[in-house]
């Protein structure tokens, strides 16, 4: 496990042992001093992930390390230690940019819950700071590739919805890039500067998507040792991507609805209603009309999500677009392997007729596969994969590998059939895990 760094300055030496103990404990990386000029001179070497200090001290106060620090890096999260007595100057120290602090005397369980705060915080902050770089040119929707008329459609959409505050559902095949849209819609939109929070719906046991979402209080459940945050929470003022839609079960839509309806909730186990505004952007590749007619997706939370659709066009249906596609894959991946592979225009021509289950993941998929494999910089057709050339009527075989894929994938789909869709129920008598399927559908693109 990744340690974090966590730099602390009290003049009790005494307390900087008690911290080291129980954070050492924790997967905390510990740099301790008294010296508060030492501290900075610290922070200034080897800037740590926090920082946590005690407000009084002999010489230098705390707040005098809060400026310094903040005036070295503006997004550095400080922490101050203080006593009972002193909470008056804490409050200070928030409003000159602390992120929180803690009064003497503090419980091990108190000190732990505020860091793992403060690093979700980091966390998120770092995340988004890393998606606003990779869009901040996304005016033209750079990203997203394709100059076909359904493209057309979709561009003009994400800059008609991007304006509002509407909830929009995405819908689509696997693979024809949701959450690039998602993103896309995000970094458009006012909240642009506001998190942007991503959940697979799919990707969490039943009995945990609800904790997921909207978090728990301490004591909610065995295990709960300390409070946390949902994703809602860790979304407020942003927008919240909530991927698989269709896998939520009827319990956690519900309580969806209700967010839906007046921004409030409650966490796992609390009593205190929770108010948020989040813009919600749901996507789903399953036919939510046809669940609402079956009594699986509750109708009033699917018009509630549905108020404005973008449904993307599969791959085949904007066959056109794939050259391009082909372009931006190679340009990737030919940077990442330091190569500069070009297609023939035969090989280009085998994949515009090729039908892509996988939609646009496979077409990756393929690219990053013949850029390894293939011994020069010139890939012919030859060098697809072996069930694209046989779509072809070419002379080669399917390898053992690729006839044992096609099974297990036919053979996850009938049993899909079967339990129609139920990802929990496929899972059981597959006999693997939630997870697994999904990851398992997911390489498939179904």
């Amino acid at each position: 496990m990744i340690k974090k760094n966590i730099l602390i300055i009290d003049d009790d030496r005494e307390m900087l042992d008690t911290y080291v103990r129980i954070l050492e404990n924790n997967h905390y990386n510990c740099t301790v001093t008294q010296d508060p000029a030492l501290a900075l001179e610290k922070a200034a070497q080897n800037f740590p992930d926090i920082v946590l200090t005690e407000l009084e001290m002999p010489n230098v106060k705390g707040l005098e390390i809060l400026k310094a620090i903040k005036n070295v890096d503006p997004s550095a999260i400080v922490i101050i230690l203080t006593g009972t007595a002193t909470i008056p100057g804490a409050v200070d120290a928030m409003k000159l940019g602390a992120f929180d602090y803690i009064a003497k005397p503090y419980s091990a369980d108190e000190l732990l819950l505020v860091l793992d705060r403060a690093f979700q915080l980091k966390n998120l902050t770092q995340e988004n700071t890393r998606l606003r770089r990779d869009l901040s040119e996304c005016h033209d929707f750079p990203n997203i590739i394709g100059e076909s008329k359904q493209m057309g459609k979709i561009y003009e959409t994400i800059e008609m919805v991007s304006k509002t505050d509407s909830s929009i559902l995405i819908t689509g095949e696997n693979g024809t890039g949701k959450e690039l849209i998602a993103t896309t819609i995000h970094y458009q939109s006012k909240r642009k500067d506001e998190p942007l929070i991503r959940v697979n719906c799919a990707a969490f046991p039943e009995n945990l998507v609800e904790s997921e979402l909207f978090g728990y209080d301490k004591g909610a459940f065995t295990g709960a040792s300390q409070q946390k945050l949902g994703r809602f929470e860790l979304a407020d003022n942003g927008t919240i991507f909530l991927d698989e839609i269709g896998e939520l079960p009827g319990s956690v839509q519900v309580k969806l609805l209700r967010v839906l309806q007046d921004g409030s909730f409650e966490r796992l186990g609390g009593t205190k209603t929770i108010k948020v505004d989040v813009r919600v952007v749901s996507a789903t590749n399953r036919d939510l009309d046809e669940d609402v007619r079956s009594g699986r997706f509750r109708e009033d939370l699917f018009y509630r999500l549905n108020v404005i659709p973008v449904h993307m066009p599969s791959l085949k249906e904007r066959k056109e677009d794939i050259p391009l596609l082909i372009e931006h894959f190679l340009s990737i991946y030919n940077c990442r392997f330091g190569r500069r592979a070009v297609f023939k225009h035969d090989a280009i021509m085998v994949l515009m007729e090729y039908e892509f289950p996988g939609n646009i993941r496979e077409l990756g998929n393929i690219i990053e596969r013949c850029i390894t494999l293939s011994p020069s910089d010139t890939i012919t057709k030859d060098e697809l994969p072996p069930h694209i050339i046989s779509k072809k009527g070419g002379t080669s075989t399917d390898t053992l590998y690729t006839v044992t894929a096609e099974a297990e994938m036919m053979h996850i789909k009938k049993i899909l059939s079967v339990t129609k869709g139920k990802k929990t129920e496929a899972a059981e008598i597959l006999g693997i895990s939630r997870k697994n399927l999904w990851e398992k559908m997911k390489s498939y693109g179904l």
